[in-house]
């Protein structure tokens, strides 16, 4: 058996739901960042444990979960509040742990938006780390979501998990990405500043999906015209095209998205701009001041 972990906030659309499907394991734990609406008073009426802790960001909140709350069985999996345990993942889980083979698993989402799945233009097979032991992965921040750093080797699974990613309607979506859309320029400006050279050829050459999908994101956060490349590779390249009217709501949505991040990153960099102009501005008042202060000796002056 394994323990499974449901991180929320605000979620009191989705966690009944969510809680029900991941009932299938006897030990269900709900992190919830102090909700703000109903969550905790849902997840409650359910035989889960509920654990409240700040907010950080979602690597920091996944590490302090793995390190500070106990759970039942050495292997864990996270499940979000708008995704669904399923029984064929559950077993399939089940067996993963019973085999040892390895101390982590990928698993792939399918995203389901505007009441269907979004076969192409998602990147499915598209995994995220969700199965491992609990002492042997933990999380770091990247860009508005995190990356998990391993000692072992992992694996993949085959059955996926059904994710509801407007399941709070466009106005939550907009709003969510809106956050998101700051972290991400953060992290680009990070990424752009960093001189390592980038291996384009893990595109094609990468061992795994995981691998391909972040040698393409880190290639294109340095291309130009980036809404318009992602519209047309999402919505032609990947066939986005075949998924009807939400495909073409989905792709350009996200080509909205990226577009947010290149007006937040436009910003920082005029927000970078003014802050060196006015520390620069101080200090060389501050120097003045000095200089012709009377408590000096004679000729002395402040140098920076």
């Amino acid at each position: 058996m394994f323990s499974i972990y449901i991180l929320t906030y605000n979620e009191a659309l989705d966690i009944a739901a969510c809680i029900e499907s991941a009932l299938l394991s006897d030990d269900v734990i709900v992190v919830d960042s102090f909700s703000g609406d109903r969550t905790v008073e849902i997840a409650q009426q359910y035989p889960v444990r509920v654990v409240q802790h700040t907010f950080e960001s979602h690597g920091k909140q996944r590490t302090w979960m793995l390190q500070s709350i106990p759970t039942q069985y050495e292997w864990v999996y996270i499940l979000e509040a708008d995704e669904r345990m399923t029984p064929e993942l559950f077993q399939e889980c089940l067996d993963a742990v019973q085999a040892g083979e390895h101390i982590g698993y990928y698993v792939a989402e399918r995203v389901m938006f505007m009441n269907r799945w979004i076969r192409h233009s998602t990147q499915y097979p598209r995994y995220q780390m969700r199965l491992f032991e609990k002492d042997k992965v933990w999380f770091t921040d990247y860009g508005h979501t995190e990356r998990e750093v391993c000692s072992g080797s992992t694996g993949f699974l085959q059955a996926t998990y059904p994710h509801y990613t407007c399941s709070k309607g466009f106005s939550r979506w907009i709003e969510k990405h809106n956050r998101y859309s700051t972290d991400e320029a953060v992290e680009t400006l990070k990424q752009l500043n960093n001189q390592s050279p980038i291996d384009g050829w893990k595109i094609f050459s990468g061992r795994t999906e995981v691998e391909r999908r972040r040698a393409l994101k880190d290639l294109s956060l340095r291309l130009p015209f980036r809404p318009i490349i992602r519209f047309l590779y999402m919505y032609f390249f990947l066939k986005g095209c075949l998924d009807g009217q939400a495909g073409f709501a989905w792709c350009t949505l996200q080509a909205f998205y990226e577009y947010l991040i290149l007006l937040k990153i436009w910003e920082l960099k005029q927000g970078l701009t003014e802050q060196s102009t006015r520390q620069t501005d101080r200090a060389a008042a501050a120097i003045a001041q000095a200089n012709s202060a009377e408590t000096l000796p004679p000729n002395q002056k402040v140098i920076v």
